[in-house]
C-alpha cells in the first residue's frame, strides 16, 4: 500500500486478529502507525473452510499488497456459472470486469489466507499479543487508558475493534448497539479435492437447499449450501454431519452430485446458524472505533464479508490520514462506509430469504449479478 502518512495518531490497539484486524493493523503501520495486535485465541488459529473472494475484494487485497500472493497460493476464475440444481446449465453470472489484472472472482483456503496476512504483520515487525483482549477502556478524548484481560494497561491514540461479530469492545464502548440477528438459515462446508470437470465458480440453484462451489486451489474446492436452520439441543457429531450433508445432496447432479458421491468422513465439514447486523450510527465513540464484522456482519451470499472488512480497514487508514482532527476522520470513515456495507447486508439477507421461500433462480440471478455491480463501484 501506498498512500499519504498519519499524523492524526502516533499509537493505534487493535483487538481481533482476523481479516479485518489484520487487513486494519497492516493500513495503519504502512502509513506510520504504531500499532500493537491482539488476539484472543493464544494460537492465532483460523477456522474455516475455503472463502470466496469476489472481484471488489480482490481489488481491496491489492492495496494491502496481497493480490498476487492470493493469485500464487488461491485460484482465480474469471466467471461464474449458474446451474439448476440437477447440473444442467442455466446462464453465466454478469460479473463486472473492475480493470486490467483483477480477475473476475477467485477463492483460496481461509488457513492460507490468514498465514499470507500473518507473514504480512510480521514483516511490518507490529507487535502482536496473543491470548488477551481488552477488559476496561477509558477514553479522555486525546487517548484511550486500556486495561488488559492480564491486568496489564497501556495507553492509545485509537482502539480499533475488530473481534468479531461478538465484539468485546463494542460490549464495553457501545452501548446503542445490539448482538447480531439470526437470519433463519444455516451453513453447511465442506472442503474437498475438487471433482475433474470443474473450472469455474458454480452456484446451483431451484432448489430448498441452494448451495455453491468455490475453488480454492488447484486440487481443492469448498461447497456451501444454505438451508432453513432448526434449533437444537446438542451440536451434530462429525458422523451426523456427514450424513445429514450427503442426505441434503440427495437430489443434485453436476459438481455437487460428484462432491456428494465422493466426500468421505477424512473431509472437512462445518455447519453454522447465519446471523447478521448493520449497527446503528455512531461507529465510533471518543478515540474508540469498529470495523468488521463487530459492525457491519454479514452472511456469505455475496462472499463480500472479508472484502467490506478489508475496505474499511484501508478506508480507516485513509481517512485518518487526510487530516489532523480524528473526530472528524472517524465520522467519515463512518459515513463512506455506511451506506456500501447496508446495500451488502441488506441484499444478502432478502437473497437468503428468497432461498427460504424457495423463490425463482432467475430472480436470484439478478439479485447477485446487480449487487456485483453495485460493488464494483469505488469504496
Amino acid at each position: 500500500m501506498t498512500g499519504k502518512a498519519i499524523s492524526s495518531i502516533a499509537t493505534a490497539l487493535v483487538v481481533g486478529g482476523g481479516i479485518g484486524g489484520m487487513a486494519c493493523a497492516i493500513s495503519l503501520a504502512e502509513r506510520g502507525v504504531a500499532v500493537e495486535l491482539i488476539d484472543l485465541d493464544p494460537d492465532w488459529r483460523v477456522y474455516g473452510a475455503g472463502i470466496t473472494i469476489t472481484g471488489p475484494t480482490l481489488r481491496a487485497y491489492r492495496e494491502l499488497g496481497l493480490l498476487e500472493e492470493i493469485k500464487q497460493f488461491g485460484a482465480v476464475t474469471n466467471r461464474t456459472r449458474l446451474f439448476k440444481y440437477d447440473g444442467s446449465h442455466m446462464l453465466d453470472l454478469d460479473e463486472p470486469a473492475l480493470e486490467e489484472g483483477i480477475p473476475a472472482n477467485g477463492g483460496i483456503m481461509r488457513p492460507v489466507l490468514h498465514r499470507l496476512m500473518q507473514s504480512k504483520v510480521r514483516a511490518l515487525n507490529i507487535p502482536v499479543r496473543l491470548g488477551i483482549t481488552v477488559s476496561a477502556l477509558d477514553d479522555n478524548g486525546t487517548g484511550v487508558d486500556v486495561r488488559f484481560s492480564d491486568d496489564s494497561t497501556g495507553r492509545f491514540d485509537l482502539v480499533v475493534g475488530a473481534d468479531s461479530v461478538f465484539s468485546g469492545v463494542r460490549d464495553l464502548a457501545f452501548p446503542h448497539m445490539k448482538p447480531a440477528e439470526p437470519t433463519g438459515q444455516g451453513c453447511w462446508r465442506i472442503s474437498i479435492r475438487k471433482p475433474p470437470e470443474l473450472d469455474s465458480a458454480e452456484f446451483l440453484l431451484g432448489h430448498a437447499h441452494p448451495c455453491g462451489i468455490t475453488v480454492c486451489a488447484p486440487d481443492m474446492i469448498y461447497m456451501w449450501m444454505l438451508t432453513p436452520h432448526v434449533e437444537r439441543e446438542s451440536f451434530m457429531s462429525d458422523e451426523e454431519m456427514f450424513e445429514t450433508l450427503k442426505e441434503l445432496l440427495a437430489d443434485f447432479g453436476g459438481s455437487a452430485g460428484w462432491i456428494r458421491d465422493n466426500m468421505s468422513k477424512d473431509d472437512w465439514i462445518n455447519y453454522r446458524p447465519l446471523s447478521a447486523a448493520l449497527q446503528p450510527r455512531d461507529w465510533f465513540n471518543g478515540r474508540v472505533v469498529l470495523l468488521g464484522d463487530a459492525v457491519h456482519a454479514t452472511t456469505p451470499h455475496l462472499a463480500s464479508g472479508a472484502g467490506m472488512a478489508v475496505e474499511s480497514a484501508i478506508v480507516l487508514a485513509q481517512e485518518l490520514a487526510s487530516t489532523d482532527d480524528v473526530p472528524a476522520a472517524l465520522l467519515a470513515y463512518q459515513e463512506r462506509r455506511f451506506d456500501r456495507c447496508r446495500d451488502v447486508i441488506e441484499t444478502s439477507v432478502a437473497v437468503g430469504a428468497l432461498q427460504l421461500q424457495n423463490g425463482d433462480p432467475s430472480i436470484h440471478a439478478t439479485m447477485l449479478g446487480d449487487a456485483l455491480h453495485r460493488l464494483s463501484n469505488p469504496f
